[in-house]
């Protein structure tokens, strides 16, 4: 089940096909939320309260001019690169710091993979299409044992099944966004909408489709029939100037009948 727990952070900050929206990201956010306080994001801490082993700490070191320039979690780093304009150029990368999917072990790789189907009032992902190889025949043969023939012990048999991720928003605004507008990326998402006619990286339009406008607190997982298979909840506490300061995350496989629970310190430059 702790696979489930390491979820929700960066598609509350970055995570599928061109968004034909008019307006740029930098837009919606400060239509949907106004004039929001600049808070740059200097830690966010998850702990798993199963194995003290699985905790992970991903750490924001910024420039003497604010601009952001690594995220690291102590072993793998991300670093931002600019021109001699102080413009985003690349982010080297040995690692995938930025990916929710790999901070909190989602059980399926949706935010990789999937479409977004449907947007929120707010322009917030709301549901997004994936596909998923679904075991139909003989799931228990993974392996042929010694000594027998392969063709007496068949492999399993997959079926490709349409997935879907369902989201849910806090009434609070993306608590990453000036984080990532002080490394550039803000920029980068807005110049799509400029260059729109030009050819993008499918990368980087990815990312802007999935881009929140608000703080995401609930995904839930369902199969093609629409049964819901997996739910994750984030319970977030909020300062003064609405952002974040810890959080609870509550996973429940409802297959298995298992839950598990994570908790998440975020701090932020003085």
């Amino acid at each position: 089940m702790k696979k489930h727990n390491k979820f929700f952070l960066i598609v509350s900050t970055i995570s599928i096909l061109t968004s034909c929206n008019e307006e740029s990201v930098s837009d919606d956010f400060e239509e949907v939320n106004g004039d929001v306080a600049v808070k740059l994001m200097e830690s966010i801490s998850v702990s798993d309260a199963e194995d003290s082993s699985d905790n992970t700490t991903v750490t924001m070191y910024y420039t003497n001019d604010g601009k952001l320039n690594t995220i690291s979690d102590g072993s793998e780093t991300n670093v931002f690169v600019y021109d001699n304009d102080n413009k985003l150029t690349r982010i080297t990368s040995d690692g995938d710091n930025l990916n929710m999917e790999e901070l909190y072990e989602s059980p399926y790789d949706a935010f990789d993979t999937g479409e977004v189907v449907e947007y929120d009032d707010n322009n917030n992902p709301k549901k997004i299409e994936f596909l998923v190889e679904e075991c139909i025949e003989y799931c228990d043969n993974d392996n042929t044992p010694v000594g027998v023939d392969p063709d007496e012990y068949p492999s399993p048999v997959y079926d490709i099944k349409i997935y879907t991720a369902e989201l849910s928003y806090d009434d609070a605004h993306n608590p990453f966004y000036h984080t990532f507008k002080a490394g550039g990326i803000i920029d980068v998402l807005d110049n799509i909408e400029l260059n729109f006619g030009s050819s993008q990286s499918p990368e980087i339009v990815k990312v802007k489709d999935l881009f929140p406008i608000n703080n995401l607190s609930q995904i839930i997982y369902k199969n093609e029939e629409g049964e819901p298979l997996v739910s994750l909840n984030v319970n977030f506490s909020y300062d003064d100037e609405n952002y974040p300061t810890s959080a609870t995350i509550t996973a429940v496989d409802i297959e298995e009948s298992e839950q598990s629970v994570s908790s998440v310190i975020f701090t932020y430059i003085d």
